[in-house]
């Protein structure tokens, strides 16, 4: 497949990182890296693309002078079917930034999110490979959509999020808890979820996921591809984050009592529609049954309205 320029690695030994197989999720990207530039970070984006990548995509980064670096398309040994939620077949791939290891920190991103605070103190956590792995946020198993696929044991009784009572923020000794740091990894089912991943690459690591992936009786058990293999094979070793780096717009409803606008950092759109496939409609809000698009519409709105000061203007 043809490309654009030539790739562009970023000179700094800490990085946010991206994937992207095809350009569905192009404008979700592009605006997740604007938002990053627009809070200040000190770090660079790092999209992790796939040979799947359409030659658009390529100019539309290289247009935007955004770095990139190829990577391979990861999977299991043995096929897993994700008919339910074909999404799952590139989440794999999501895996890759423990193989960086021209990196000394690596934080994943997914697509779908958008930074509306600097979290740039991500890039400084300590982590451990007796206790803390890697960090992430806990994923919600309280199955809101009641989607049918789902494991029978993701329901509200189940989630981490449920039992969980944050610390008042005039704790001060605690503050650290409250505002970094989340429930126990092993509160709930124990179940990460891979859009936020801190990382530090390493072999030693990589090597595990990769042992797993040609693993069929483990994988055959992932229902949740990148996010169910690293709470397996990294049972209770991940630092869990607090859900304001990981805030899945559906906490916003199911999850009131740990909610708030304020304090959030990172948005993170899961399940369809996302902000982009509605931004142009002229009832775009209506669309949001959680309250939480107009984080991204913001965001997206200056962008779009900055690239075409710039003379960019791509249907991205």
């Amino acid at each position: 497949m043809t490309q654009g320029k030539p790739d562009s690695i970023p000179n700094s030994r800490k990085v946010w990182t991206t994937l992207i197989t095809n350009t569905k999720y192009l404008s979700g990207l592009l605006t997740l890296e604007y938002a990053l530039r627009k809070v200040g970070s000190k770090y660079p984006l790092l999209v992790l693309y796939t040979e799947t990548f359409e030659q658009e995509g390529h100019e539309a980064l290289d247009n935007r002078g955004i770095h990139k670096k190829r990577i391979e398309y990861l999977l299991p040994k043995a096929h897993k079917d994700y008919q339910n939620d074909v999404r799952f077949y590139d989440c794999w791939s999501k895996l890759q930034p423990f193989s960086l290891f021209e990196f000394d920190r690596v934080v994943q991103l997914d697509s779908d999110m958008v930074v509306v605070q600097n979290m740039d103190e991500l890039m400084d956590l300590q982590l451990n490979d007796e206790t803390a792995v890697f960090a992430a946020s806990h994923a919600c198993v309280c199955n809101p959509y009641n989607k049918a696929h789902y494991p029978s044991n993701w329901h509200k009784e189940n989630c981490a999020y449920t039992s969980y009572k944050p610390i008042a923020l005039e704790d001060k000794t605690q503050a650290h808890h409250n505002h970094v740091v989340g429930p126990s990894s092993k509160t709930g089912l124990g179940i990460c979820n891979g859009g936020l991943q801190v990382v530090n690459p390493s072999p030693k690591n990589y090597n595990k996921i990769v042992n797993a992936l040609e693993n069929p009786s483990l994988t055959s058990s992932y229902d949740f591809a990148d996010q169910s293999l690293l709470s397996d094979v990294f049972e209770g070793r991940w630092l869990p984050l607090s859900y304001k780096y990981n805030a899945l717009k559906t906490l916003r409803t199911i999850h009131r009592d740990i909610w708030s606008d304020d304090e959030v950092k990172n948005v993170h759109y899961i399940i369809t529609p996302k902000p982009w496939d509605v931004r142009s409609l002229p009832d775009r809000d209506s669309h949001d049954d959680t309250g939480t698009f107009h984080f991204w519409f913001k965001l997206d709105d200056a962008r779009l309205a900055d690239e075409k000061s710039a003379g960019i203007y791509d249907g991205f």
